[in-house]
């Protein structure tokens, strides 16, 4: 179940991290919402690697945001080339 809630609130943190990201994303609302994803998958391992979370413990919503917001940093550098 912990993997179910690690999406949802990467669905979440997504579109937060889109509104919160200065300039213009050419990122659909699915890209948006796998990078968020994504963003929140990474944020839930690497807490646990680094001792933050514990095994099965998933990331908070505010990691999630920040793990979506480098994700679409570096998305939109990857859509410049």
């Amino acid at each position: 179940m912990s993997i179910v809630w690690t999406i949802l609130i990467g669905f979440v943190a997504g579109l937060v991290a889109r509104a919160i990201k200065p300039g213009d994303d050419s990122a659909g609302f699915i890209v948006t919402t796998l990078i968020g994803i994504a963003g929140s998958l990474i944020a839930t391992y690497v807490g646990q690697a680094m001792g933050w979370y514990t095994a099965g413990q998933g990331a908070g919503f505010i990691a999630s945001v920040v793990g979506a917001i480098v994700l679409l940093f570096i998305w939109g550098l990857i859509r410049r080339k």
